[in-house]
């Protein structure tokens, strides 16, 4: 009994403490008209960077405003057309006079004039003060976050009209371009099957897995269907193919004893072998023939697929007839049929007894020597009436020609002329034709006095020589003349010491003379 009497007074307690705090502060209330206790302090307590302008409907302040979800304006969430930049818009009137740090070109206060969009004057604003462009009007939206990043903003609905309109002119041309083939044709049959030929289409297409596009007319497998065997079912032997669920690839390569493994590329699960490319062209070439009525547009792959492939083949063994007849069309009309035919095989192997044997690098070890290489260049060709080839000529770490001395590859040929013009042009450029003129002329000149010099060492000599000759005739003379008593009285000092003078060192008798006992 004592226990439930506490207990009833700690519930009578609680309310009388929560009627309290509800009467006691009016202006502390939460949404619900009173001040929940059993909220923690640091829930219920607002932070310190909020103000306390916001006020409710009822106009108390909720205490636990900061814990709800603030509803933004909608102007913050999405912009309004109204509110959108103004492209274009002009302020006002065009001023009168330049303005101080206006654009320079144009006269507009809101840019410079590295920023104008206007054509670059010849003497801008600045300078003429006349046609002064008008300021253009320069906003600053404040923009909520799905309205920064909203890719729509700002787009005028109006300009979708026009693209449906230009689609509708487009449908409509095409159209007429229908009408005007059918009645070319004139077969009924054929107008009719070719009103509605990409619904047809995508009615044919309507298999699982398979997706149709009437604009390209491609159909495209997309999904395994659920008759295909999936891969790793292909092979079921433990010790052969291994299947890797990460790349979703065999590791093997696949199972090797059904085929059908092999029509599955491992990327994309594309068909890549096999009867599915042979499968891939005739149904293109179904298609193509339907499409141009060729076969009254009848030809159903999957429907009579005896028939497709009958006229496939009728098709490719005409068209191979068509490039074999124009083949010997153009050989008959030009010739040249004899080089076509390849040589018989017994004479691209030839017999012989010479024994060559060669190194692993493909020198020549024994046997024939080697064949001289030959330059990659044609050989004995003469160009430009050249008389020799090009690189016969070197001079200054430069290729010519030995015949003209040109550099030039492609130059024509000047014969000796181009030689003489070359070295008139070169001795020009570097100054040595004056040089050697004036050197010429100073060996002409030391020439000419060396000669005269000779000359006059010629004649005294002659005349040394004559007097001389004059001389020994008169002595010879006077020799003769001699008495018989000055013969014999001997010579004198003045005729030996003249002896000496004239005699020659060839008339010593005792010039080669060698001691041997000295030697």
């Amino acid at each position: 009994m004592s226990r439930r009497g506490g207990h009833s007074n700690a519930l009578q307690k609680g309310a009388s403490k929560s009627l309290s705090t509800s009467s006691g502060d009016p202006n502390q209330k939460g949404a619900s008209g009173y001040k929940n206790e059993y909220i923690p302090n640091f829930i219920s307590k607002k932070p310190f960077w909020l103000t306390e302008n916001d006020k409710d409907e009822g106009g108390a302040t909720d205490y636990l405003e900061h814990q709800r979800l603030q509803r933004k304006a909608d102007d913050d969430l999405l912009i309004s057309g109204d509110k959108w930049y103004d492209r274009g818009k002009k302020v006002g009137p065009a001023a009168t006079k330049y303005r101080k740090g206006a654009c320079e070109n144009c006269g507009s206060m809101t840019h410079q004039k590295k920023d104008c969009l206007q054509r670059i004057r010849k003497k801008g604003a600045k300078f003429t003060g006349q046609d002064i462009a008008q300021d253009e009007v320069i906003q600053n939206l404040e923009l909520g976050w799905d309205g920064k990043r909203d890719r729509w903003n700002g787009y005028d609905p109006t300009e979708h009209d026009q693209l449906i309109e230009e689609y509708a002119r487009v449908e409509e041309l095409r159209a007429q371009a229908k009408a005007l083939e059918g009645k070319r044709g004139g077969d009924g049959d054929n107008d009719g099957d070719g009103d509605d030929e990409e619904d047809k289409y995508a009615e044919e297409s309507n298999m699982p897995g398979q997706t149709y596009d009437s604009s390209s007319r491609v159909t495209t497998r997309n999904l395994r269907i659920r008759e295909d065997t999936a891969k790793y079912l292909l092979n079921l032997d433990l010790d052969s193919a291994k299947y890797d669920p990460k790349t979703r690839t065999m590791v093997d390569g696949g199972a090797l004893s059904d085929q059908a493994a092999q029509l599955v590329a491992e990327e994309g699960f594309m068909r890549s072998s096999g009867d599915a490319a042979e499968f891939e062209r005739a149904q293109k070439l179904a298609w193509e023939s339907r499409e141009k009525g060729s076969t009254g547009g009848k030809m159903h792959l999957q429907a009579n697929p005896t028939e497709g492939e009958i006229l496939r083949r009728k098709l490719e063994s005409q068209k191979e007839d068509d490039t074999k007849k124009k083949r010997q069309e153009l050989l008959d009309k030009y010739g040249g049929a004899e080089h076509l035919k390849a040589p018989p095989k017994e004479a691209a192997i030839t017999e012989s007894e010479s024994y060559i044997e060669y190194s692993e690098s493909g020198s020549l070890v024994k046997g024939k020597a080697a064949a001289a290489a030959k330059s990659k260049y044609p050989e004995d060709v003469y160009i430009n009436n050249h008389t020799s080839v090009w690189g016969s000529w070197w001079q200054n770490f430069k290729w010519g020609y030995a015949c003209c001395h040109s550099f030039v590859k492609n130059s024509y040929c000047t014969g000796e002329t181009g030689i003489k013009g070359m070295e008139d042009a070169e001795k020009m450029r570097t100054g040595d034709d004056l040089a050697a003129q004036e050197m010429k002329q100073i060996a002409w000149r030391k020439e000419r006095e060396v000669a005269a010099a000779e000359a006059e060492d010629d004649t005294e000599e002659r005349s040394k020589a004559d007097a001389g000759r004059n001389e020994d005739e008169k002595e010879s003379l006077e020799d003769k003349k001699r008495k018989r008593d000055q013969m014999y009285s001997g010579v004198t000092e003045e005729e030996l010491e003249k002896h000496r003078k004239r005699r020659l060192l060839a008339d010593d008798p005792m010039a080669n003379y060698v001691d041997s006992a000295t030697a």
